[in-house]
């Protein structure tokens, strides 16, 4: 087993032994295989629907590092991250991500990730979803480039 998915494999499973959260794991490290951060769902600990293995470990190496982007690093994590996970690996700029089960396998237990990607493909009303207000938000979009200049 590559021991970094193995590190995340025993984060999962430290996660499930203390009670924090589902059977999840992750593992962040360089390019040149330094782990920066260890992360396992922490769900029910923290009481936080966001704090899956991957975000919490996202969260951690931003802290060691001293910064957003984790540009160069490589996400280990024990099943194929969801949506939700998916998107904060792009917004930090992770390229490469190993992952030990799948969604379908996820799916299998009862998480409901393919209920997210249903959504987004368009092909699920779960929740109810309107723009309003538009021109009134956009002021502070605007505001905001104007005093920083720059577009996260």
């Amino acid at each position: 087993m590559n021991k970094y998915m193995k590190m995340a494999k025993e984060n999962a499973d430290n996660g499930i032994d203390n009670r924090e959260g589902g059977p999840f794991g992750a593992v962040i490290v360089d390019k040149e295989g330094n782990i920066i951060a260890n992360g396992n769902n922490k769900v029910l600990k923290d009481k936080d629907p966001t704090a899956h293995a991957e975000i919490v470990a996202i969260r951690e190496a931003c802290k060691a590092l001293n910064t957003s982007d984790l540009s160069g690093c490589i996400l280990y994590t024990s099943c194929e991250p969801c949506p939700m996970c998916l998107s904060a690996i792009i917004w930090a700029n992770i390229k490469e991500v190993y992952f030990g089960c799948s969604k379908n396998d996820a799916a299998d237990i009862g998480f409901r990730d393919n209920d997210i990607y249903e959504f987004i493909k368009g092909n699920n009303n779960m929740l109810y979803l309107k723009q309003i207000d538009r021109e009134e938000c956009f002021e502070t979009m605007k505001k905001y480039q104007e005093d920083s200049g720059e577009i996260y």
